[in-house]
């Protein structure tokens, strides 16, 4: 069987051609100003207020994380006589870094990061091979990008009118990578707006440090509603820049039992993360928040259970997507080994044969 554990040199990609000359209908960069022209990109809106939110921020820092230290490596499929045996290839060249003027541990977090928001991602191929294949693309950010047969916010399939900051781009020329979700933004634009409005009530209240509390007038004239207020306020001022309040004997003044612990909201805060722990498909106690039931006993639980039930099916998109890029009957995967491996046993040996080290992961 050793004939099927050596790497197919056959794979490797042809030298790349420039686009416009890749017989593919490719419209010359000179005429596609707004791809590259970084000043007119847009993140959304939409996504910019997500980010805002700790909770929301930290599952997509943790699974793009992941995504950013993860290798691609390419492969074939052999019938051994008993079952399909996988067989490496020699990647192409855009496997290692697919934008030629940035690493692809900044590409792919931020391919994530539009399937993670938007629910889809897309790529612009810059150049293509002497065998019609992409030799090389850019990411374009999903808040540039509209689809005039598509207005979402759920997905059907690939778009056929594709604009790009109001340039329409030829589809054959955009790889589209669908998430098999819709895109978080889409799925409860409550839990987000309930999160940043607690987040700015939390905020109000963190600027008082003295219990809150009810000023009453008990004798005197009557006062107005705006002779109250500025009242009110005046005694606001003095009790941010002072320890002692001086009242006269018309007026009182109790405290009431919102004490700055409960100002703060800590109960409602941990309830919300946990929401957008669920929102966003990541285990609760990646976040740090305690779910009381469920609990994991090292750091390898941890990497494995984030991959599993959070980033998995956004790197199977990504995969797939990409694997139509490239010759019928090779594909690509992340190598996820390497990311899974357990360090602190020191008997495991990076070294040994594959199959080895599937046994000792499982």
């Amino acid at each position: 069987m050793g004939i099927f554990s050596k790497v197919n040199k056959a794979a490797i990609s042809p030298p790349p051609v420039k686009a416009a000359a890749a017989g593919s209908g490719f419209f010359p960069q000179t005429q596609m100003g707004n791809v590259g022209n970084f000043y007119a990109y847009q993140a959304g809106q939409a996504r910019n207020k997500a980010m805002s939110v700790a909770a929301i921020s930290r599952s997509r820092d943790l699974m793009a994380s992941v995504l950013a230290c993860m290798k691609l490596k390419m492969y074939t499929e052999i019938w051994n006589g008993e079952e399909m045996e996988q067989v490496p290839l020699a990647p192409r060249s855009w496997l290692s870094q697919l934008d030629p003027k940035m690493p692809n541990n900044f590409t792919y977090p931020w391919v994530f990061d539009d399937l993670f928001f938007f629910g889809r991602s897309m790529l612009w191929i810059t150049s293509r091979t002497a065998d019609g294949y992409m030799a090389s693309a850019t990411r374009l950010p999903m808040g540039s990008i509209s689809t005039e047969d598509m207005s979402g916010p759920v997905w059907f399939g690939k778009s056929d009118a594709i604009f790009f900051n109001g340039q329409q781009l030829p589809t054959e020329d955009v790889v589209q990578i669908l998430s098999p979700t819709q895109g978080m933004i889409y799925m409860s634009e409550q839990v987000i707006a309930t999160a940043l409005q607690l987040e700015a009530a939390r905020y109000r209240n963190s600027t008082s440090a003295i219990p809150a509390g009810i000023l009453k007038q008990t004798g005197g004239e009557p006062l107005s509603a705006t002779e109250l207020a500025d009242l009110s306020a005046a005694f606001n001022a003095a009790r941010a820049t002072n320890q002692t309040a001086a009242l006269n004997e018309f007026l009182s003044y109790t405290e009431t039992t919102a004490t700055p612990d409960k100002m703060l909201l800590i109960e409602a805060a941990n309830y919300q993360a946990l929401e957008c722990a669920r929102l966003c498909n990541v285990p609760p106690f990646l976040l740090g928040i305690s779910t009381g039931s469920y609990a994991y006993t090292n750091s390898q639980s941890a990497k494995a259970d984030l991959w599993t039930f959070g980033l998995s099916m956004y790197a199977e998109a990504i995969t797939s997507a990409l694997s139509q890029q490239l010759p019928r009957g090779t594909y690509c995967e992340f190598d996820i080994e390497k990311y899974l491996y357990d360090y602190t046993m020191p008997e495991h040996d990076m070294n040994m044969p594959q199959e080895n080290t599937q046994e000792s992961l499982a």
